[in-house]
């Protein structure tokens, strides 16, 4: 183990003697202050190919480690260093100094940290340290053995001359005297050719072309091979951004540029995208920071969509020469488990970049008058709730009836029935709710305006409108039922077709489309339990004296016997929609939506191994368990590695086992598998399902039906508990459609799974009834943590996800922010929002504020919300 104080061992390689005597290193220079907390083992490869081993605290920062790693080389000029680790896609990043190193790196105990050259100045005299340089002539050598640092045969001959020369030296000449020279001469060669420090990122332009990104002291560069055939400098560039996997280059308006003035180029992934833009920042404000800025506050002008975290001066710098206004990621990309990495703050699809405050309609003490005039009568704002989700419910119906029927009307590959089916169930459902949206609009028009108190009895009511409206449902209760038919007729015709499956999911990635097709297909059936809850909560705010109280009960008792008649095929219908979006992101089942599967509990668990805690995706359905993870793929799918019968399984808590908090293990046909949950709570609701699904295989007493395909090596319950590291990786291809490779084939990635895994939470069967129930439309106001005023927007609840518009109009929403894991809480004193009903959602470091019209509306938040509460952070 490395102690602090040791001498160097750095310079064993090249020919450099031990005691060279070649740093400066300050007398009264000492290690960084390590905080308190147990000491973690952590392996660094230094650049002569040695290997040290120091001992870090397990709350220490990059920043700590990286100075130790320093201080252990006598190393003053730092800052040119860095160190990098291979991430889970097997890509390796940088240890950012402000990230704690146990939450950054991958199994920092089985992780080697590799000490590297970061910043290479083009002018190699400037390194003032013998030691500096020797350390750079130590990665040049690095970068040409590996073929990183490609040149002309006569100038790797030459650099591989002062190589030999360094290490063997002359006859007549000390060994250190040649050493000293011929690594200097080593950097003069080096610096000069082009590939010099050029660490290359693959990209496409627009037309697909195969290109690589790179960036140096003087800024963006474009290479197609190793030959530079674009460069873009720092001043002529105006913004640098990334949207997903889109890395955007914005040029300053140049009137001689006949060019557009901004450049887009495609990368592998949102990953790959942003780590690059990282470097870019990093880049920038290391050669063009030239002297410290005064502090100043915080300006506006930081970028919402990244939660990357450089040094506050280097970023307020960088921001303002670049203008990084707004830097614009993908919504889940989430984000891949970290807790304070900036990819837990992603598009992922889960944090959403588009949050912002450019665009929406601010707010501020006009708004508050006119939310102090709106109408705190209970009835009317149940009535208002009616109206707002009816409308979302009509845009709903026009997706199929208009959007998706007119795309199937293109297509030679639909059968005529099928086309006859969606026409006669949704169109006769369309006209009626127009014609009742239309009635709800002049009621509540009429109930705001100014009318005398006998005019308000016949007006301000709402039972004669639903009473009518639930009769005329009646009537419409084939095309209520049709609508579960329409769902299995369309999975029929997309299995018969591959030209139709791949029509449906390219609509169903178009931005309208924010919920998986098939639950706008179930609409009507959801759309009569929100009925019942709005009229249940009209009867109980009336008396029975009121004259609108004996419609509204007539109303509700009509709404309950046609659920009442629908609901066997409800849950049904609901089951088999869910394993279908299942199927389409597990990669390695078959045979998944099948009469009598049901779905009983997903989410994640960490997988006890001997590499220790591994992040898992689970899923449980009666008789069977599977598990799985979520690969380096471009489909967005996860590969399932197991499966194990519940038929004969037995559950036990084994924290004081394993010394593992919150973990259990699961023992069946003589294998055990150890998982653990991130909270009491988590562990309690996973035990809670396990043992009921077990109870039910038992009772059940039939064979568990083998799920896995053949073709995917998957292990069932008798194989070897050892996992491949290919596995970790993912399939490489997507969707096999007969017989060809649907390589292009894309899937949604901000399906429930996936926001489960980036949240490391699970839901249940129970959960996903509650969320259908529970749907919201409506105006709130939002702010965030750092700005000062409010903004109106539109915003639809619906599968544990809010989504905004500017108004109810548009015809899709601007971003959305998934709940799962988010807490709901009230603001605090010490948080200055001294206005009335205001809520707080909370996740990480992400804080959200909402403001409601109305304390009933501020009320019925809480309680849709209070389902997400369940999955934060206990």
């Amino acid at each position: 183990m490395v102690e602090h104080g040791q001498t160097s061992m750095a310079g064993q390689r090249l020919g450099a003697p031990e005691t060279l005597g070649i740093s400066t290193l300050e007398p009264g220079h000492k290690p960084p202050a390590m905080p308190a907390g147990r000491l973690v083992p952590i392996r660094v490869l230094l650049l002569d190919d040695s290997e040290e081993i120091f001992d870090i605290s397990h709350r220490a920062s990059g920043r700590v480690l990286f100075e130790t790693v320093c201080s252990h080389l006598n190393l003053i000029e730092g800052d040119y260093f860095g160190l990098e680790f291979q991430s889970r896609h097997r890509k390796m990043v940088s240890l950012y100094k402000c990230n704690p190193c146990m939450r950054v790196c991958p199994g920092p105990k089985h992780t080697v940290l590799r000490f590297v050259v970061k910043f290479f100045p083009p002018d190699h005299t400037v390194l003032l340290e013998e030691l500096t340089r020797y350390l750079f002539a130590l990665q040049v050598r690095q970068d040409l053995a590996s073929g990183r640092l490609t040149c002309s045969d006569p100038s790797a001959a030459l650099l591989v001359s002062h190589i030999i020369q360094s290490e063997i030296g002359d006859f007549e000449e000390t060994r250190f005297s040649q050493t000293k020279h011929e690594y200097y001469r080593l950097l003069e060669v080096a610096s000069r050719l082009e590939m010099y420090g050029i660490r290359l990122h693959p990209a496409k332009d627009r037309e697909g072309t195969k290109l690589s990104l790179a960036v140096a002291h003087g800024g963006v560069l474009v290479f197609q091979g190793h030959n530079r055939i674009n460069d873009f400098n720092w001043s002529k560039i105006r913004k640098l951004s990334f949207k997903r996997r889109r890395f955007l280059v914005k040029l300053r308006a140049d009137p001689s540029n006949v060019n557009q003035d901004t450049l887009e180029f495609l990368m592998a992934s949102r990953d790959c995208c942003k780590m690059f833009w990282k470097i870019c920042v990093e880049y920038h404000a290391f050669f063009r920071l030239f002297e410290e800025p005064r502090p100043k506050p915080k300006p506006v002008l930081f970028s919402r969509g990244s939660s990357f975290r450089f040094r506050s001066v280097l970023m307020i710098f960088i921001c303002v020469c670049l203008s990084f206004s707004e830097v614009t990621c993908a919504l889940v990309t989430l984000v891949n488990g970290h807790a304070d990495d900036c990819r837990a703050a992603t598009p992922s699809p889960l944090i959403s970049p588009m949050l912002n405050d450019t665009g929406a309609i601010r707010t501020d003490d006009e708004e508050d008058n006119r939310r102090k005039n709106c109408r705190t009568d209970k009835a009317y704002c149940i009535a208002k709730e009616l109206l707002n989700t009816e409308r979302t419910y009509l845009k709903d119906l026009e997706l199929i009836t208009v959007l998706f029927q007119g795309v199937l009307d293109k297509e030679d590959c639909v059968p005529e029935a099928l086309k006859t089916l969606l026409t006669s169930t949704y169109e006769p459902l369309h006209s009626h709710h127009t014609h009742f949206l239309q009635e709800l609009e002049e009621r509540l028009s009429l109930w705001e305006g100014q009318c005398n108190m006998q005019v308000k009895g016949e007006i301000q009511r709402l039972g004669d409108l639903l009473l009518k409206s639930v009769q005329e449902l009646k009537a419409l209760s084939a095309q209520l039922e049709m609508s579960s038919e329409c769902v299995f007729a369309l999975e029929r015709a997309c299995v018969a077709s591959c030209r139709l499956e791949c029509v449906c999911r390219e609509f169903e990635l178009q931005k309208v489309c924010y919920i998986p097709l098939n639950v706008f297909l179930l609409s009507p059936l959801h759309r009569l339990l929100h009925y019942r809850q709005i009229l249940d909560r009209l009867c109980k705010h009336y008396p029975p004296t009121h004259t609108d109280y004996s419609d509204c009960k007539a109303a509700l008792d009509d709404v309950c016997k046609l659920e009442a008649a629908l609901r066997p095929g409800l849950e049904e219908i609901e089951n088999y929609q869910k394993l279908l979006e299942l199927q389409k992101d597990l990669i390695g089942v078959e045979h998944l939506a099948v009469a009598g599967r049901q779905l009983i509990r997903l989410g994640c668990l960490s997988k006890l191994s001997g590499k220790g805690l591994q992040q898992r995706m689970f899923f449980l359905f009666n008789g069977v368990l599977l598990y799985s993870t979520r690969g380096i793929t471009s489909t967005n799918q996860f590969t399932v590695h197991r499966q194990l019968p519940l038929h004969g399984m037995t559950i036990r808590e084994s924290e004081d086992e394993w010394g593992v908090p919150h973990s259990f293990t699961l023992m069946v046909q003589q294998q055990s598998l150890v998982v653990a949950a991130r909270s009491e709570s988590e562990m309690e609701k996973w035990m809670e399902d396990l043992k009921m699904a077990v109870d039910m295989a038992e009772e059940s007493n039939g064979p568990t039906a083998d799920l896995l395909t053949a073709s995917k090596g998957v292990k069932s319950s008798g194989a070897s508990e050892v996992e491949s590291e290919d596995d970790h990786r993912g399939s490489q291809t997507s969707l096999q459609c007969n017989g060809n490779d649907s390589a292009n084939t894309r899937h949604r990635g901000n399906t429930t799974a996936h926001v489960c895994w980036h949240r490391n939470t699970s839901v249940s069967k129970l959960d996903f009834s509650i969320a259908t129930e529970n749907q919201l439309s409506g105006n709130l106001l939002r702010k965030f943590k750092n700005s000062n005023g409010w903004q109106r927007l539109w915003v639809v609840f619906t599968n544990f996800t809010l989504f905004f518009y500017k108004t109810h109009e548009d015809e899709y929403p601007l971003a959305s922010l998934p709940l799962l894991g988010y807490s709901v809480t009230h603001a605090g004193e010490s948080e200055n929002i001294h206005k009335d009903h205001v809520f707080k959602l909370h996740f990480k470091s992400h804080i959200y504020y909402f403001r409601t019209e109305s304390e009933y509306f501020f009320e019925r938040y809480s309680k849709i919300h209070y389902s997400t509460k369940r999955y934060s952070k206990d």
